[in-house]
């Protein structure tokens, strides 16, 4: 096959483990959301969204109460999108291509002239998009020290401050800070505020919790700080990112039926 669908519906976590594909993917999320991480970034699957992951790159995917549809191309197709895992808003257009391709399974034994041409279309769409990157990344290190401060801080989001960090891991404030910026390229306070807005982003999109209580579970102060934070970041607010990405879920429960 040049191309073809496979859905994914889990309950509890699960992680594929470190591997990769011959073809491109492009996961899209309908309800839930899911994780992808390479050798160097996680980024964050929330619903209205799709990860494009090019073929030949090593990732390890974690799913948990979600349902995606992936969408396989063969190289072949000359969807030239560079090496580089993205996420991406999904356009309603966009969105209704992908659902109407799952009449065409990856797994079929036999393909025709108008699911190819149907899949060509789609994935010229698709790497239009990738132009219009949405920041649902973070960095991810090999380097001991870095790796250590990066997992203690996603473990302690709620609450965590730098000396208590560099006290947990053993090193010191001025050794972090070198370490931190030289192989993140970003420095830890920026890491910690970017960590607690993709974790709000996951929980918004979750139907249990108010935005104050996210507000606080991820870390900050006041309702009002993070809203400012938020639209820093995403140029909406959390309230207006609810909202967008409720409709989703209400779609996928009828896209069941």
């Amino acid at each position: 096959m040049t191309a073809g669908t496979y859905p994914f519906e889990v309950g509890e976590e699960v992680v594929t483990g470190w591997h990769h594909h011959d073809l491109h993917q492009l996961e899209f999320a309908f309800e839930g959301v899911a994780q992808v991480e390479t050798e160097t970034a996680r980024y964050l699957l929330p619903p209205q969204q799709a990860v494009w992951i090019p073929a030949g790159v090593e990732h390890c995917t974690t799913l948990n109460k979600v349902r995606t549809l992936s969408v396989f191309f063969d190289p072949s197709l000359g969807l030239d999108a560079g090496g580089r895992v993205r996420v991406i808003p999904v356009e309603p257009v966009v969105r209704e291509m992908i659902l109407h391709a799952r009449r065409w399974p990856i797994t079929r034994e036999v393909s025709d002239r108008s699911a190819d041409a149907y899949f060509e279309t789609l994935g010229r769409l698709i790497i239009a998009e990738l132009e219009h990157e949405s920041p649902l990344r973070l960095p991810t290190s090999r380097h001991e020290l870095v790796a250590a401060a990066m997992r203690y801080t996603q473990a302690h989001l709620d609450a965590v401050t730098e000396s208590q960090l560099c006290e947990a891991i053993g090193t010191s404030e001025r050794t972090l800070r070198r370490a931190f910026v030289a192989e993140a390229k970003m420095t830890w306070r920026q890491y910690l505020l970017e960590s607690r807005l993709l974790q709000a982003m996951a929980l918004l999109a979750q139907p249990d919790g108010t935005v104050l209580s996210i507000s606080l579970e991820v870390g900050f102060e006041s309702s009002s700080g993070f809203t400012r934070a938020f639209r820093r970041h995403t140029g909406e607010t959390p309230h207006a990112y609810r909202r967008r990405v409720r409709p989703a879920l209400a779609a996928s429960a009828s896209g069941r039926r």
